[in-house]
């Protein structure tokens, strides 16, 4: 074994020259969204690190980057790729009208929440490989997910949304609101690049023409309609508007990765982390338990190729391990490690209070004369906010065809009382998630409240011919996975679990199903919160 010494934080571990060495560390050569062709970094089996940090989405890079400034030597495991080779089209991403091998993970067949158009199916067969999205299918749920160094952060649309100050005991009951939204949002807000769109600019930009027809429908039937941040390049979208450079969102690109002017993680806490010079991250790499050791935790991980064969099989030991696979890995991974038997003394908590932060999607059919365009942005800027009235926000979302649609389309947050449980399925070998689809109703309820009341006024009707064959509301998905490991209750009111020293949960599992707006602001100032505390007093 590596001989150890204590470090700058007081945690012991390796050395960190043999850290480096151990761990093929090649800090130096790390591009922008992860490390340089040919010289990625993978973790040595029977490697020795103070702290491992599993997933590297916004939970996992803001845990990186504050260990690392502390004095700590990380090592973050993805199971995705980590995104920063051009494919045969000279782009990184592929586009969104045109999924191949890059877009989906493991599947042989795209799975586009947006299934139908024009009453045709629209999915397509595409190569079995290790892409960027995955649309994880439970009974019930699909659930929409980024697979790459970078997390979710390289598949939304960047809306960057703090939640209304009113509404926060609704997301975070145990939180001291003051804390959040003096010091931790700020801060996220600060660190993610968020800005706002100008307001003149949407008004006479062509590419927003949706946008205003929404703006425009909102209005006349009495709805607040809201700009919303974004963490998108502005500068960069004038010029995509100008034909000065690549276009990238007004080339429809959201789905599967933004090749241009979106500030994904790739952008902002990445190259931070990497100039700590004390962060390795080790992509194409699945932890599969985590059990006490001698000196922390044994992890066992496989090392994965791009079809998802494992070509390799790792334990490592780890000081202190943070959970930041996101809602649904970090929840699937407690249950199984609980209910296996590896760490049966995390509490009964684990793996309930998941929910879909209420998503649900629906397109309207407009007149002639409210054409949306066939040029549109694919981020969104803009909501219609009745949640105070009737618990639902809307995203006037894109609808990127190239061909004008005459159609207005959203994504519904909703209020919505039901929360779900993971659970090990011993027969199967896997977790199985208790959600039924008829709890959305509820969501579908709250978003009628809007739009019912949008085509009464302005005598339009409901597509239904987007999700399937006379199907009005995408009720089959969420993007906002959230809860599974519930702050205060799986854990204490920082993230440590209950039941083992050292072990924290970092991300959305600790947010109990709902933030009343898109989550990723939330998620990243809570990890703030509390990565802070946890090296004030546990390091």
């Amino acid at each position: 074994m590596a001989r150890t010494m204590r470090c700058d934080n007081g945690l012991k571990g390796p050395s960190r020259r043999t850290f480096i060495t151990g761990t093929s560390s090649i800090l130096g050569a790390v591009a922008l969204g992860g490390l340089s062709p040919g010289a990625r970094a993978t973790i040595a089996d029977a490697a020795v690190v103070p702290a491992l940090v599993i997933g590297s989405g916004y939970a996992g890079c803001v845990t990186a980057l504050r260990l690392a400034q502390a004095g700590v030597d990380v090592h973050m495991i993805e199971m995705g790729m980590a995104w920063d080779t051009p494919g045969a089209d000279g782009k990184i991403f592929a586009n969104t009208t045109t999924p191949d091998q890059r877009s989906y993970w493991l599947r042989t067949r795209t799975k586009q929440p947006l299934s139908n158009f024009l009453g045709f199916p629209i999915d397509k067969d595409i190569p079995r490989y290790t892409g960027i999205l995955d649309a994880e299918e439970f009974s019930g749920i699909t659930v929409y997910q980024g697979r790459g160094v970078g997390g979710g952060s390289l598949v939304n649309g960047g809306m960057a949304v703090t939640p209304r100050r009113e509404f926060f005991g609704e997301v975070l009951p145990t939180v001291n609101p003051d804390e959040m939204y003096d010091v931790y949002y700020p801060r996220a807000n600060s660190e993610l690049g968020v800005t706002m769109i100008d307001p003149a600019w949407f008004d006479t930009a062509e590419c927003y023409q949706y946008a205003r027809v929404g703006r425009k429908h909102a209005q006349r039937s009495g709805f607040p309609f809201v700009y919303v941040p974004n963490v998108y390049d502005w500068d960069y979208m004038r010029q995509e508007a100008a034909g000065s450079v690549p276009r990238s969102a007004l080339a429809g690109e959201i789905l599967y990765g933004n090749n241009y002017g979106k500030k994904s993680l790739q952008k902002t806490y990445l190259p931070k982390i990497r100039a700590t010079g004390r962060v390795t991250i080790s992509p194409l790499h699945r932890v599969t338990s985590v059990v006490p050791a001698s000196g922390g935790y044994t992890v066992t991980m496989e090392q994965l190729d791009t079809t998802g064969t494992t070509i390799a099989t790792k334990s490592v030991t780890a000081a202190k391990v943070f959970f930041a696979a996101g809602s649904v890995g970090t929840s699937k991974l407690l249950v199984k490690l609980k209910s296996t038997g590896a760490l049966p003394n995390l509490n009964g908590e684990v793996g309930k209070g998941w929910g879909d932060n209420g998503n649900v999607m629906v397109g309207r059919a407009n007149h002639m004369w409210d054409a949306t365009g066939s040029l549109q942005s694919s981020i969104p800027t803009a909501g219609i906010d009745n949640w105070a009235a009737g618990g639902a926000f809307a995203e006037v979302a894109p609808l990127p065809t190239g061909i004008e649609t005459y159609a207005s389309f959203y994504l519904s947050i909703t209020r919505t009382p039901s929360r779900a449980e993971f659970s090990w399925n011993a027969a199967a070998g896997r977790v199985d998630l208790s959600w039924q689809t008829a709890w959305k109703q509820t969501s579908i309820t709250a978003a009628k409240s809007i739009f019912d009341k949008i085509n009464a006024k302005e005598g339009t009707i409901y597509r239904t011919d987007l999700f399937g064959v006379y199907k009005t509301w995408g009720d089959h998905l969420t993007y906002h996975p959230l809860g599974g490991a519930v702050l205060n209750k799986a854990t204490d009111n920082y993230g440590r679990l209950h039941g083992y020293t050292g072990l924290y949960v970092m991300d959305g599992a600790l947010i109990p199903g709902l933030t009343t707006v898109n989550p990723f602001v939330t998620i990243t100032a809570l990890a703030e919160r509390n990565i802070e505390k946890i090296i004030a007093t546990d390091l």
